[in-house]
């Protein structure tokens, strides 16, 4: 009755289902997990740290968990953990989960963890054996390229790049999109810059970027990097627009209230979340099915006062 069987006629499932509101009834997982040899229960392992890429992603996680009747075990891992994820998955095999989702991996290496049940990673996947793989949310390529293609139409000649953290296979997606639309255009490829994601480190390479009269364009991995970037262009006497476009990555709320307002690429957490789910709970539920793979992520450049065609004549500054 409360498993959608389907021989259960719906005007019968609806009035139990209202009694079963009107008593307070509650399901017993214990009880379910006795009758069906499941817990009922996904692990997520997830990196700790409140980025904001990262934190929104989970949310979405947790939502489309509970709308899926699953209840969720949650194990963070940290940047110095020695265990890291392959640690956090034991953790959670040990618990009794009947499957587990990765999300935002960083490379650890290859894992020497085999894992018997169904394994979805939000991300690139780093490298372990498990009972049965799946992807989803791995559209940053696709995304990165679609940043660096709106500052081409515009004029531009070429795109630098502030880049993440390589450990993050989020930023070598984001670094790979950017590479992958300036040479499919016969575009030079410039030097790439590194952050941290914080917006410091967007400043801290702003101003070496200030520095070249060349630079008209760049894409920052990340709006907190995008955010810093503009500032040490600002300081430096770099107009943005007028003088540098400047894109960002993921949509933070607070990227259409500084100033200029950012032109981003929104990250699609929710629905990367809940397309991840929904066939994690398939491979779950049917383990003899083969599952399909995710369908790339939709594309949403949010334009907005940051980004314009380039100068008309290069703006030379003062390089002492």
């Amino acid at each position: 009755m409360f498993n959608d069987e389907p021989y259960v006629a719906p005007a019968v499932r609806q009035r139990v289902l209202d009694a079963a509101k009107t008593l307070g009834y509650r399901r017993n997982n214990a009880a379910r997990a006795l009758a069906s040899g499941r817990t009922h229960t996904i692990g997520v392992v997830t990196l700790g740290t409140a980025g904001y890429g990262p934190a929104s992603l989970l949310v979405s996680i947790e939502r489309a968990v509970r709308d899926a009747g699953y209840a969720l075990r949650l194990v963070s891992t940290l940047d110095a953990d020695p265990a890291g994820i392959a640690g956090g998955v034991q953790s959670l095999l040990e618990q009794g989960v009947d499957g587990i989702v990765i999300s935002e991996p960083i490379d650890e290496g290859a894992a020497s963890v085999g894992v018997d049940v169904p394994v979805l990673f939000l991300g690139a996947p780093p490298a372990f054996t498990a009972a049965q793989t799946l992807t989803a949310g791995t559209g940053a390529v696709l995304l990165a390229r679609a940043a660096t293609d709106h500052l081409l139409d515009l004029g531009h000649t070429t795109v630098h790049h502030i880049a993440g953290p390589q450990r993050w296979y989020a930023a070598r997606e984001r670094l790979a999109g950017w590479r992958q639309a300036l040479e499919e255009r016969g575009r030079g490829t410039p030097p790439v810059s590194y952050g941290d994601w914080s917006a410091a480190s967007g400043y801290a390479a702003g101003r070496e970027l200030a520095r070249d009269s060349g630079v008209t364009a760049v894409f920052a991995a990340g709006d907190e990097m995008a955010i810093g970037l503009i500032r040490a262009l600002l300081e430096a006497g770099r107009r943005v627009p007028e003088d540098v476009s400047v894109i960002g990555f993921d949509d933070m709320p607070v990227a259409a209230y500084v100033t200029p307002p950012l032109t981003t690429v929104r990250q699609p957490f929710e629905a990367a979340a809940r397309e991840g789910l929904k066939l994690l709970v398939r491979a779950i539920e049917e383990p003899d099915v083969d599952i399909p793979p995710a369908a790339d992520p939709p594309v949403d450049v949010v334009a907005r006062a940051s980004t314009a065609p380039p100068p008309a004549r290069p703006q030379y500054l003062d390089s002492t």
